[in-house]
């Protein structure tokens, strides 16, 4: 079989092209093949085929297209046989296709072959496979389905993977000297999107070191005039010193010697007062944006194992990166050595040529930096420097706790963005002072952080202690985003409000980027283009708070290469993690983390002096941070109360939540949103016996076929009401248990079988 995804779905049998049915059956092959060798929920399939409201019969009219979709593959199939190519997995499909048969996967594994190749310093290999990768794709992908699914978030992830290897084919083939191959993929890309600067500063050098250099010149005054007519903006510095290189035919000159570069992370520029090391040429003109940069710490990413026939991570073969007096430097890259002549042009610094790169040790073989690159002092020996350090950008100012569209600081543009009236947000709420604990977790958010993960999903049940979690990350890493920080509190389980609508979020952060209401389009789709082309060029950190469903968060997620998502919510949503989030579940502190919750606000020495009121109050609170916290509240007010009476009064309420109000309140917020079936069954679960809930035993209890009851079982675990520690196995939370038990008597005690 042969499966094409990267431009028309189109399926082949040997040499026979299949036909793949109507435009929605062609609509779950191509998401089906965009996930290949992963299972795709059927809530995925649902939203993909109905994007606004899904008909009653939307699960038996999936079945029936995964019917025909099967016999297509597999002609001889019995009925109702799931066959070998598409079978059914928990909770949703799989298709099962090698690497070979799908464009998609080709195209990602030559990708993966050519960033190992720039990561270990190996240009010309890196540009021939993505090359090798573009030639996979053949048009806008998934053509032929219908507009509202292919603006789903899976195919335009795909969409943006095709770009960036396009950038990254540009940086490799400018580097190693063969800029004619990258050309025929880079005019496809930005035609595919006219707006992106990163995109059209590689096709102005591209052009002119193919010999082009009134078409490079054209080419940069034709987005110039759309950037100024559709968006109402100037060229930002990338795009600029683009075009000041090629007025100076300062393109085309293959590198040879020089320092080491970086070839991983991205490089960063930043307006500073502080002198570098090395400086641009005094005798050139200005160049709007052009920035020195001041070295910051840089965040350790992990290495990815060496290459075949080469010395390490760090090994770079003679002749790979190179800068001497005079030569050009292609973009991302920067070039020149303390007293070197030749100035080290601003490039596409948001992108990067290898997805990892090893970190460099403090002082091994050190010498100057060059637009914050570590480079080698002559004669030094050991691993070359392939990490990077982090822009010195000022940190944000105070944190201010304010919704969409708060106080934000007015800046100059990053990286020279020609943007009137731009701000740079600080709008992150107040972390909490006293916080402990969650080490593991804060370690995996440094890794992600550090890593290309565009968007990290923080979930657990209510009063877990998630946006706690995020704000004292995000605070930590601020000066890691020096473009600003976004924050919105999207409500999706305010049990006094409604969920915030996308397009009232959107245009607060325009608001908040400095946009004015009068320039804001009307409609979703173009609220999203505009706030996208705004973060592009930019490194923001986009804290999204309490969030309802992927319909929601999809249009407020930023695409740039530089941005983070950090979003929290008390649901799973499957589709973000499908579409690359990261996913992180929270689950109840240790003990300790639980004691010292309660010394950082009681204070060390009460909780010294009563252990056993403390053990039973941990004990009673379930470790749940919000429930230590509304317990620490209360005792902190009444000091002259031992600790043994606060405990005394968890006791007294006998398995209730009444000394836990705000804990009640909070999970009534994710009960408010169950279906009436699901409810019923979460109000039913405190009489099973037992530490285990299978499917079984729901059954037994809810009068239900066990079928039934796992989908209700599983419902309730994706809105963290439920943990399931093993497959098939299911736990309560104590504090949850009071809380059914409340509603059970409060609604009425439903009735079980």
């Amino acid at each position: 079989m042969r499966f094409e995804v990267l431009g028309p779905v189109r399926v082949w049998r040997d040499e026979e092209e299949l036909d793949p049915g109507f435009p929605q059956q062609r609509a779950l092959l191509a998401l089906l093949l965009t996930h290949a060798g992963r299972p795709v929920p059927t809530s995925e399939i649902v939203d993909v085929l109905w994007s606004d409201r899904p008909p009653a019969s939307a699960l038996n009219v999936v079945r029936r297209y995964v019917g025909a979709l099967r016999r297509l593959l597999e002609p001889g199939l019995p009925p109702r046989a799931p066959g070998r190519r598409l079978p059914r997995r928990t909770g949703g499909y799989l298709l099962e296709a090698a690497t070979d048969e799908v464009d998609l996967l080709r195209f990602r594994e030559l990708t993966r072959q050519g960033k190992r190749a720039a990561a270990t310093g190996r240009p010309e290999t890196a540009a021939r496979q993505f090359v090798l990768a573009l030639g996979e794709w053949r048009g806008p992908v998934a053509m032929g389905i219908p507009a509202s699914a292919r603006e789903h978030v899976q195919f335009t992830a795909v969409q943006r993977e095709l770009l960036e290897t396009a950038r990254l084919a540009a940086d490799a083939a400018l580097l190693c000297g063969h800029a004619e191959q990258a050309l025929p993929a880079l005019r496809r890309a930005t035609a595919h999107d006219p707006l992106d600067e990163s995109l059209h500063a590689r096709l102005v050098l591209v052009l002119a070191a193919c010999g082009l250099q009134a078409e490079a010149l054209g080419a940069y005054e034709d987005v110039r005039r759309r950037l100024t007519r559709e968006l109402g903006l100037t060229p930002g510095a990338e795009l600029a010193a683009a075009h000041t290189r090629v007025l100076r035919q300062d393109v085309g000159h293959r590198l040879k010697s020089g320092p080491v570069v970086h070839l991983g992370r991205p490089i960063e520029t930043t307006r500073t007062t502080t002198p570098a090391p090395a400086t641009l040429d005094p005798t050139a003109p200005a160049t709007p944006g052009r920035t020195r940069t001041s070295p910051g710490p840089a965040a350790p990413a992990p290495a990815e194992p060496p290459a075949p026939g080469t010395d390490g991570p760090g090994a770079v073969p003679p002749g790979a990166v190179a800068g001497e007096a005079g030569a050009s430097v292609p973009p991302g890259f920067a070039a020149g050595e303390a007293g070197a002549s030749g100035a080290a042009f601003p490039g596409p610094s948001a992108r990067r040529l290898a997805d990892r790169a090893a970190p460099v040790p403090a002082g091994a073989g050190s010498g100057p930096t060059v637009q914050g690159l570590t480079v080698p002092r002559p004669g030094a020996r050991g691993p070359a420097a392939l990490g990077s350090a982090d822009d010195g950008a000022a940190a944000p100012g105070p944190a201010t706790p304010v919704g969409v569209g708060g106080p934000a600081r007015p800046a100059d543009a990053p990286a020279g963005r020609g943007v009137v009236g731009f701000v740079r947000p600080a709008q992150l709420p107040t972390a909490l002072p006293s916080f402990v604990g969650r080490v593991v977790e804060l370690e995996w958010l440094e890794g992600m952080g550090g890593s290309a993960a565009g968007a990290v999903l923080v979930g657990g049940m209510a009063g877990i202690g998630k946006s706690t979690l995020v704000l004292h990350w995000a605070h930590r890493a601020a000066d890691r985003f020096p473009d600003g920080q976004l924050y919105v509190a999207l409500r999706g389980s305010d049990p006094a409000r409604p969920a915030l609508e996308p397009a009232d979020a959107l245009r607060g952060m325009l608001a908040a980027l400095g946009v004015p209401a009068p320039r804001m389009p009307d409609g979703v789709d173009a609220l999203t283009g505009v706030y996208r082309t705004h973060l592009a060029r930019r490194r923001v950190l986009v804290v999204l708070d309490d969030a309802a469903d992927t319909g929601q968060l999809s249009p407020l997620l930023p695409t740039g290469p530089g941005c983070l998502a950090l979003v929290t919510s008390r649901h799973t949503l499957p589709g973000l993690v499908a579409s690359g989030a990261r996913p992180l579940r929270l689950a109840p502190p240790s003990a300790e983390d639980a004691y010292a919750l309660l010394a950082g606000r009681i204070g060390a020495e009460r909780v010294a002096a009563e252990p056993r009121a403390v053990d039973e109050i941990v004990a009673r609170c379930g470790r749940l941070p919000l429930a230590l916290a509304t317990v620490a509240a209360r005792a902190v007010g009444r000091r002259d109360f031992p600790l043994a009476a606060v405990a005394a009064e968890l006791r007294e309420a006998h398995g209730g939540l009444d000394a836990l109000a705000a804990t009640r309140e909070a999970f009534l917020g994710s009960y408010r949103l169950l279906a009436p079936d699901s409810a019923r069954l979460f109000r039913l679960l405190p009489r099973h016996e037992g530490p285990d809930i299978t499917p079984a035993g729901a059954a037994a209890l809810a009068g239900l076929p066990v079928r039934r009851a796992r989908l209700l079982l599983g419902v309730l675990a994706d809105a963290h009401l439920l943990t399931e520690p093993a497959p098939g196995r299911y736990t309560l939370h104590d504090l949850l248990r009071a809380f059914a038990t409340e509603r059970a008597a409060a609604e009425g005690r439903p009735h079980g079988p």
